[in-house]
């Protein structure tokens, strides 16, 4: 091991053999949090941190301001209603129809305790709509605390890499899946956490065609809303929009999140929007756990009530309050977060000229946008020992080893908590990195 790191190695040693964490490329992202937390304790040096997609902008006025107001109207002492605020319900009716291109009644649109808690409540009920296929199949690489969510709920779940079956492939491989009869949702990020591909509208139309054909429901995670920054989707009701399964089929269930898009991870609040048709529909099969066989009403009144009675009260008159600026045009929310797409090129640019690779460097047949995430590798250097090795040298990540993806060389790198005063320092760190192990 190499003695003269930029951040002490005796204490890096001291505080990973404390950690209880037997393999750091395994690692979940909290616990990552919690291990370059201790280190920085320790040492007293600053990391450039790059393991959690923890939005680095700040909040829009328009929210707090809003929720400040609705607090002190004593919101704060009543339960909200189940299926979420009227007004909010409407604004995210409008919102999807403006920069989605799609029409969903305001009773199909719910608020979540988060994006990640409705994909949770989507599990507890689209995996339940037959009896015998209650699978996910995931569409890798992803987030890997989805797949702890089937984990958690004693579902089964599939999954495969799409880098090597874009375009034309794609059909066949979802295909082998979808043809053994086990799998009720299809599930994948768009853009993509981790790799930050985005699928094509061909692409699209293929999920959603095997989808109609299986009887399969599509969760699409848009967890990074209008953030492929190669296409401008900032203006409301102008094209382009921002790509959906729900142009091409009525078997979907959308998450969005506030949390990037909005900086509005806080507050824990995000919208479920379910197709018109999916929130009407009855599955007899449902009754084995709730007291309805109607999809929406088993959502609401089953799932969302079992987790958390409600979404906070205050957020949602925040959220409503961004969503009517960002409807009327008043606030542009693009524009906004498009530095992280200028910070991932410069820090791309730090660690290639350094030496190092991006694994996931291509969507078909463009360069990888740049954006929230990015993907790296080090010749001779698996995920796991790579990311150990960063550790002493300040700078953190993730494994690509616990996204799904095949190409267990690599790490993900969020650019949202690294300041651009930090840039010096990154490149310092990684010229030096790239010194001390010589291609």
């Amino acid at each position: 091991m190499i003695e003269n790191t930029p951040i002490d190695s005796k204490a890096v040693k001291e505080v990973i053999l404390n950690s209880g964490i037997e393999n750091i490329g395994t690692a979940s992202i909290r616990e990552l949090v919690k291990l370059v937390n201790d280190i920085e304790s320790k040492t007293g040096d600053r990391f450039v941190r790059m393991e959690m997609g923890v939005p680095g902008l700040e909040p829009s006025s328009l929210g707090i301001e809003a929720e400040i107001a609705a607090l002190r109207k004593g919101v704060a002492s009543k339960y909200p209603m189940m299926e979420g605020l009227p007004e909010l319900k409407e604004a995210i009716s409008e919102f999807v129809r403006l920069f989605l291109d799609i029409n969903v009644s305001p009773a199909s649109c719910i608020p979540t305790v988060g994006s990640l808690m409705g994909g949770f409540a989507a599990f507890l009920v689209a995996n339940r709509i037959a009896a015998g296929r209650e699978s996910t199949l995931y569409i890798d690489p992803g987030f890997p605390v989805q797949k702890l969510q089937s984990r958690i709920l004693g579902q089964p779940c599939e999954s495969f890499d799409v880098y090597n079956f874009r375009g034309d492939k794609l059909k066949q491989k979802l295909e082998s899946y979808l043809q053994k009869g086990k799998i009720s949702t299809i599930l994948y990020s768009n853009p993509n956490n981790p790799t930050w591909m985005c699928l094509t509208e061909d692409e699209l139309k293929t999920i959603a065609e095997l989808a109609d054909k299986y009887k399969v429901i599509v969760i699409e995670d848009l967890a990074y809303f209008a953030m492929d920054f190669r296409k401008d989707l900032s203006t409301p009701g102008i094209p382009p929009f921002q790509s959906t399964i729900a142009k091409y089929t009525d078997n979907y269930l959308l998450l969005i999140s506030s949390s990037k898009s909005f900086s509005y991870a806080g507050q824990r609040v995000g919208m479920m929007v379910i197709s018109n048709k999916l929130f009407n529909s009855r599955f007899p099969d449902l009754r084995r756990y709730y007291d309805t066989d109607n999809f929406g009403r088993a959502m609401i009144y089953g799932a969302l009530y079992a987790i958390s009675a409600g979404t906070g009260h205050s957020a949602q008159y925040a959220l409503a309050a961004i969503l009517r600026a960002a409807n009327s045009g008043d606030y542009n929310f693009v524009e906004q977060v498009k530095e992280y797409g200028e910070k991932a090129k410069i820090m791309k640019k730090i660690f290639t000229d350094g030496g190092f690779n991006i694994v996931y460097d291509k969507d078909l047949d463009r360069e990888i946008a740049d954006g929230f995430y990015f993907t790296i590798s080090y010749p001779g250097f698996s995920g796991s020992e790579l990311i150990e090795e960063l550790i002493y040298y300040g700078i953190s990540a993730i494994s690509l080893d616990i996204t799904g993806s095949d190409r267990h060389e690599g790490l993900r790198a969020c650019v949202s908590q690294v300041g651009r005063e930090q840039f010096d320092d990154l490149r310092e760190r990684v010229n030096q990195f790239c010194r001390d192990h010589e291609i």
